[in-house]
């Protein structure tokens, strides 16, 4: 019998479920998990151990009462941009960190996690506001090596077996980078379908809510808490949520897939020879794989993707980074002070141009169930940086639901992985498509 710790999400629930385990149990676990590992890997902000007890206590009642979510008793972890009812949010920016002042409302993502019956573990670490500068978290696979960002402490949490399930976010790749860097499942879904009200912005028009979990059936789980029109987020998109549990269950035919020309060619030699490897294999099993191109040289879309993101940045931190300029991390400042030069028509023409993009990316899809390529150009560099988010931001500037899958390691005992897309608002479908591949591929183990 597997420590709780070592469960999955989906396990997780089963098992607390039918009464085999205790949501005490299960967090206190976790807790000594996280005193273990936590010194050397620093993924936690700030860990809620009263809270979690008291809601773990809360929810073993429930349970004997049959009654309870479908995540009753699971604790998750919250990355810590998401306001969080009694926990400090602090954006690993100084001022928030001095005020030390807790809000008293859940964004809409954590109200719905504890509605469904999750407990809140804590609040993980994350780069400051979200973006590039490196945070302290170090990669469980190797604490001389990245585990991406800004979603760092995120995904070196779900990887170390710290927490079975964790938020983040993604603006270019944050989600599913540290999700490939660390060796489990990253879940970005389209723009709009989970609600973004409560998280602190950096791109409007880009941030996502993402999800970092150890299979695509948590994946599946945590969405389907998750997903949901929501009238405070202005983004937020009025479409009926599927039954993404049931999308696994059925046992559909193979997937047909678009594996991208343009990625596989600038992937590092490693990177591109592993995916070619698993489509090949994912062939062998049954799958249809065509190539395909983006209908714009990769550097042109990125550089849209760069142009929306930078000015959008400046502007969302023109007022506060007058009131705190020495408070923010080098490359973000740099960043939003540059984003103020940039003229409005160069981020009106990045806007057309991006409609343009996505309409030639839906076209190219006709026919397909997704799009397959590599998640990373290779695996996780040294701490000094978080990563090339290249081969996330493309997904993420046209608001295509993306996921990662550990699919193997590097040469030097790291992870590598393989993304799928779908069209938006059919994650039902990437799911069914994930699951399918994830079952002819195999599952990595855990890190050492």
């Amino acid at each position: 019998m597997p420590a709780p710790y070592e469960l999955t999400a989906t396990e997780a629930v089963e098992r607390l479920r039918r009464r085999e385990l205790s949501p005490v149990e299960l967090v206190t676990s976790l807790l000594e998990r996280i005193d273990a590992l936590e010194p050397d890997i620093q993924a936690w902000e700030t860990v809620d151990r009263e809270g979690a007890l008291a809601a773990a206590r809360r929810c073993e009642d429930v349970l004997a009462q049959g009654t309870g979510g479908m995540l009753c008793g699971l604790p998750v972890g919250i990355k810590d941009i998401f306001l969080t009812a009694g926990l400090p949010t602090t954006a690993d920016f100084a001022p928030y960190r001095d005020r030390d002042l807790a809000p008293q409302q859940d964004a809409t993502a954590v109200a719905r996690l504890r509605a469904a019956g999750a407990i809140i573990l804590g609040k993980t670490v994350t780069t400051q506001f979200a973006f590039s500068d490196p945070a302290r978290t170090r990669n469980p696979w190797n604490p001389n090596h990245t585990p991406g960002g800004s979603s760092a402490g995120s995904g070196a949490a779900v990887a170390a077996r710290m927490v079975p399930a964790a938020l983040g976010t993604q603006t270019a790749g944050s989600t599913l980078r540290p999700a490939a860097y660390c060796g489990v499942v990253g879940l970005k879904p389209s723009y709009g379908r989970i609600s973004r009200w409560g998280v602190l912005p950096l791109s409007w028009s880009l941030d996502h809510v993402g999800i970092i979990v150890r299979t695509v059936a948590d994946a599946a789980l945590l969405l389907q808490a998750l997903a949901g029109y929501d009238a405070r987020d202005t983004g937020s998109a009025r479409r009926q949520v599927p039954d993404y549990l049931a999308a696994l269950a059925a046992e559909g035919p193979a997937p047909r897939l678009g594996l991208v020309r343009d990625f596989m060619d600038a992937a590092a030699p490693e990177s591109r020879a592993h995916v070619a490897t698993v489509a090949a294999r994912l062939e062998a099993s049954g799958a249809a794989i065509r190539e395909i191109r983006l209908p714009l040289p990769l550097p042109d879309v990125l550089a849209v993707q760069q142009a929306i993101m930078q000015v959008e940045a400046a502007a969302v931190h023109a007022h506060l980074l007058t009131q705190h300029p020495e408070s923010y991390r080098p490359k973000l400042r740099a960043y939003a002070e540059v984003g103020q030069l940039i003229p409005g028509p160069v981020y009106v023409h990045a806007q057309r141009l991006r409609r343009r993009i996505r309409e030639g990316v839906l076209k190219g899809l006709r026919g397909l169930d997704g799009l397959i390529m590599p998640t990373i150009s290779d695996a996780a560099p040294d701490p000094s940086t978080t990563g090339d988010r290249t081969f996330q931001a493309v997904w993420t500037l046209l608001g295509l639901p993306a996921i990662s899958l550990p699919t193997g390691l590097s040469a030097a005992g790291l992870p590598l992985a393989t993304q799928l897309v779908a069209r938006p608002f059919q994650e039902a479908t990437l799911l069914g498509a994930a699951h399918w591949c994830a079952a002819a591929l195999g599952t990595l183990p855990p890190p050492r």
